[in-house]
């Protein structure tokens, strides 16, 4: 099956061609760094990080270029206000960003440039517009005429003469439309600056992702993507911009997420609605976080809730719990080693199993060829899960047979739980993690609860049914889960907490 992309430009899913055969060029809009990131960010990068992780998994070689918006109004003011240097501001929010992105478990992209390392391409950029009768200066200002760019809002479907009519110019503006945008400000008093052939000032925000996206993937790409509040303006700018230098096309392919809401709206700073990815792994794994993007389309919107991140943390554990019980087949039977065995000495039930396991990443590419549809491609990933759990329920029997079965399954899961960035830890250290935040999150003692499991462990060993049951029934009403296997006894905490 060919890999189907939904291009936002054509509005509908094409056939992915790339520029060059084997090679795909992606760039991602990045943050500005004024300010901590929020799960709205986390949703875009864990997006475009699953994406390039499939390109390769496909066999792709992927340049992955997203970039950081290292001068705005909005970082300006916030130098302004602490009354430092506005590189202060910047380099704090990128270490800040790149420790989120880090514990999300998203790889990093091949290159991550900062808009002030790129001024002289801007400068050179805006040089070819004005050559090209599509830019005018107005007092040390810069603008793009944006009636001179053919098809203007061919990405966002807008239709100029509609915007038109309800468009007005700013107190202050110089410039000659209302349509038109800023390609270089004229310097004001208090704010950095950089030398140009119009005078000192800095670059608008539209050029530089033109700038950084040519200079890394040339003047015509693969990929271009962000989230959807970006198609309009900053993606059709983009286009008009780099189109409008080069005559070529820019971005063959256009991406875009679907906001993250609660409560029905767009989750963002300026609503004051929005949770930071710091809040939210305080209390959940990373790989939950994951789980709760990736359960749907990204395309999709996404709706934020205690509730919803609850139900992804059950999933994961579930998820985890099945290759634990692997695991503890392996522990239980060290006699007994995962090596290939001839295919007439496995069960019927085996080779039932086998045949999901083999058909597994054949089903999760049939899922991810079609958009990306993660949804779809996790569905696959737990209907192996349950087939697992029937094999190791009904009647199981560890032989040598059994465990290659069992250990084909954790490959297999692994595999294409890594391309979702999930599945990545041993279940041990998983579960070990998820208990330490929930019981944190619910004011509960760890060395408590595990005291009183050795208690009972005790009180079993004395045939003390009486102690150990009502032991397990006062950790249960609290939530708290004990499973006895022939590894041992471990706990998790289920359900909401109080």
């Amino acid at each position: 099956m060919a890999l189907r992309l939904y291009n936002t430009l054509t509005r509908q899913k094409e056939d992915f061609v790339p520029v060059k055969e084997g090679e795909v060029g992606i760039y991602a809009c990045g943050v500005t760094v004024y300010d901590t990131c929020h799960v709205g960010h986390a949703r875009s990068s864990i997006n475009f990080d699953v994406i390039t992780r499939y390109l390769r998994y496909r066999g792709y070689k992927v340049t992955y270029v997203k970039n950081f918006t290292d001068i705005d109004d909005k970082i300006i003011a916030k130098a302004n206000k602490e009354g430092v240097e506005f590189r202060r501001i910047t380099e704090r929010y990128i270490a800040d960003h790149n420790d989120d992105m880090d514990r999300l478990g998203i790889e990093r992209p091949t290159v991550t440039p900062r808009a002030t390392e790129h001024i002289g391409g801007m400068i050179e950029l805006i040089g070819k517009l004005l050559k090209n009768h599509l830019a005018y200066v107005v007092g040390g200002d810069v603008y793009f005429a944006v009636k001179k760019f053919k098809n203007y809002g061919k990405l966002s479907g807008r239709d100029i003469d509609e915007m038109i009519s309800g468009a007005r110019i700013a107190v202050g503006e110089k410039k000659k439309d209302p349509l038109d945008f800023a390609l270089w400000k004229a310097s004001k008093e208090g704010e950095p600056w950089w030398e140009s052939p119009w005078g000192k000032g800095r670059p608008g925000w539209h050029i530089e992702c033109s700038v950084m996206s040519a200079r890394f993937l040339g003047e015509t790409f693969d990929i271009h993507g962000g989230g959807e509040d970006l198609v309009f303006p900053h993606h059709e700018n983009e286009i008009a911009q780099s189109e409008g230098a080069s005559g070529k096309t820019f971005a063959r392919y256009w991406l875009h997420n679907g906001f993250i809401k609660v409560d029905h709206e767009k989750m963002s700073k300026s609503l004051g609605n929005f949770v930071t990815i710091k809040d939210i792994l305080g209390l959940y794994h990373p790989e939950v976080l994951r789980f709760f993007v990736l359960q749907s389309h990204y395309r999709s919107p996404l709706d934020y809730s205690d509730e919803a991140l609850g139900d992804a943390r059950s999933a994961m554990n579930r998820l985890y719990e099945t290759l634990k019980r692997i695991r503890d087949v392996f522990a239980a039977d060290q006699a007994l080693t995962p090596v290939s065995v001839e295919e007439d000495k496995l069960s019927g039930k085996e080779k039932v199993l086998l045949e999901r396991v083999r058909t597994l990443p054949e089903r999760f590419r049939e899922g991810m060829d079609d958009d990306f549809n993660t949804a779809r491609a996790m569905g696959y990933v737990f209907d192996l899960v349950r087939q697992v759990n029937a094999y190791l329920t009904d009647g199981f029997k560890a032989s040598q047979p059994a465990l290659f079965a069992l250990n084909e399954a954790e490959r297999t899961l692994r595999e294409v739980g890594g391309v979702l960035g999930i599945l990545m830890e041993d279940p041990d250290v998983y579960f070990e993690k998820d208990r330490l935040r929930e019981a944190e999150k619910r004011g509960m003692e760890v060395g408590g609860i595990e005291a009183l499991i050795e208690e009972r462990l005790k009180a079993r060993a004395d045939k003390n049914w009486k102690r150990a049951d009502e032991i397990r029934d006062g950790l249960a009403a609290k939530g708290i889960v004990l499973k006895d296997s022939k590894a041992g006894t471990t706990w998790t905490i289920e359900g909401k907490a109080n």
